[in-house]
């Protein structure tokens, strides 16, 4: 008798090429396992298709046969959502093949690209038409756009221009029995019925691989300005927000909060990164962009910021006066998490408030978290300006980091009920994956989780798409 396994791979070789079903302990080792090391998994293969035909023949032959699939991008996420399960029998599906841009509409101002696409290469082929894709991320040299779909990703500019859901306009997606959902529309408008697109968005493989989407596209700036504003507390914070998007207005792309902790951890970890306001315990890293040529950008950031000092807003502040200065001042920003990671373990929370609350959820959250863990550090940044936090614990001095995870659940609980006391989310733009599972049980609505297991039902009645992750 034939071994099931061998004929399966054999089925996927035919489809996608034999050198495209990797199976050696080597060659599948970088898929097995997440970004921060949190999960490992196993897998009988990792196919490796070159065009959606052969997506839709590997998933109309798992399905065949009753092999779930572990959809995977860059690998760079942060739940666990494209870490297959320990028992070996999943397919992870890479869509690293799959990287082409298929069409640049300059006048309509989209871009229609594949899911394994990087980031980063989206960007560099919107430059090529003088126009831009804003979804920033410190990871967009690795990450691909079916994973920031597949997550709803979020980043550095979402207060001006959204998330990876407002930035798109059509995807196309195989469905857990191999047809294929073409909707790759590059309509502002189109209010034909339900907008089946936006079940893809956010839902980490779990109804569908995406395989290639279209993607607003915005004029590129001209005029760029970046500043560093030290502050006195979260309450400045907000009031030193709401007083540059009232001067600037949408020309306020970003506005980052961080902690001094948090840049100390980034310095520690990337020497020779810059510290040109020291010695204040928060700090707010401050974008404006302004598509036309020399606009006055730089005189209208520089008064706000003045009136803000005098106003008691901000302590100090300090705008970059070169490009060199301002990719050092984000790169502070975006070496935290890095930093985090070579600091070891540590318990992480990516949540979202309005922002008018999160001056009283930081305060009850820390008293709640330094009464529970004395001596612990608080690693706090993030997306200020659309609520977003990255909200991270650290084991006190001494303490071994490893051990210290062991107060995860807990550190959880009481994070994640303040949150949801001050009507937030315990998930703002990293998923669920495996992570949260439990999570979304406990603070989602009866009648929101029956909806959500109904459209997984309708969809993938076989629970064969990303097994094990949401719900």
């Amino acid at each position: 008798m034939a071994d099931p396994g061998a004929t399966l791979l054999d089925r996927l070789a035919g489809i996608v090429g034999r050198p495209h079903v990797l199976t050696s302990a080597a060659d599948v080792a970088p898929y097995l396992a997440d970004w921060r090391g949190r999960y490992r998994g196993a897998t009988r293969a990792v196919v490796k298709p070159g065009a959606t035909t052969e997506v839709a023949a590997v998933v109309r032959t798992c399905a065949e046969v009753g092999v779930a699939i572990v959809p995977q991008g860059g690998n760079t996420g942060l739940c666990g959502g494209a870490t297959p399960d320990a028992t070996g029998h999943e397919i992870v599906l890479s869509l690293a093949r799959m990287n082409r841009v298929r069409a640049l509409d300059a006048a309509n101002a989209t871009i229609t690209v594949e899911a394994g696409m990087p980031l980063a290469a989206v960007h560099e082929a919107a430059a090529a038409a003088g126009l831009v894709f804003p979804l920033s991320l410190a990871s967009e040299g690795s990450c691909t756009i079916g994973g920031n779909l597949a997550t709803n990703a979020g980043g550095t500019a979402v207060l001006r221009y959204g998330n990876a859901r407002d930035l798109t306009l059509g995807v196309e997606a195989v469905l857990a029995d191999g047809s294929v959902f073409e909707a790759l529309r590059g309509l502002r408008k189109d209010n034909t019925g339900y907008d089946l697109k936006q079940l893809f968005i956010g839902a980490e493989g779990t109804l569908g691989v995406v395989t290639a989407a279209v993607l607003k596209l915005f004029p590129a700036p001209r005029t760029r300005v970046t500043a560093l504003a030290a502050i006195a507390s979260v309450e400045c914070a907000v009031a030193l927000l709401g007083r540059l998007q009232r001067a600037l207005a949408d020309r306020l792309t970003g506005f980052e909060l961080m902690s001094a902790f948090s840049l100390t951890l980034s310095r520690k970890h990337h020497p020779g990164a810059p510290d040109p306001l020291p010695g204040h315990p928060w700090y707010a890293l401050v974008q404006a962009d302004d598509a036309v040529t020399d606009a006055p950008l730089a005189a209208l950031v520089e008064a706000a910021l003045a009136a803000a000092i005098e106003a008691g807003d901000a302590a100090d502040a300090v705008l970059a006066q070169s490009g060199e200065q301002a990719a050092r001042m984000w790169a502070l920003r975006e070496n935290i998490s890095e930093a985090q990671r070579r600091e070891g373990p540590n318990i992480k929370h990516d949540i979202s408030l309005p922002v008018s609350a999160i001056p009283a959820f930081m305060a009850e959250c820390g008293d709640g978290l330094t009464r529970a863990f004395p001596g612990s550090r608080l690693v706090v940044f993030g997306h200020l300006g659309d609520g977003n936090l990255h909200y991270n614990l650290s084991a006190p001095e001494g303490v071994v980091a490893d051990a210290f995870m062991d107060n995860a659940e807990r550190a959880n609980r009481i994070v994640h009920d303040l949150v949801a006391h001050h009507a937030g989310s315990f998930s703002a733009e990293h998923g669920v994956g495996q992570l949260k599972r439990a999570d979304l049980v406990r603070y989602k609505g009866d009648v929101e989780l029956r909806l959500m297991r109904a459209v997984k039902q309708a969809l993938d009645p076989r629970g064969l798409m990303n097994p094990g992750k949401v719900l």
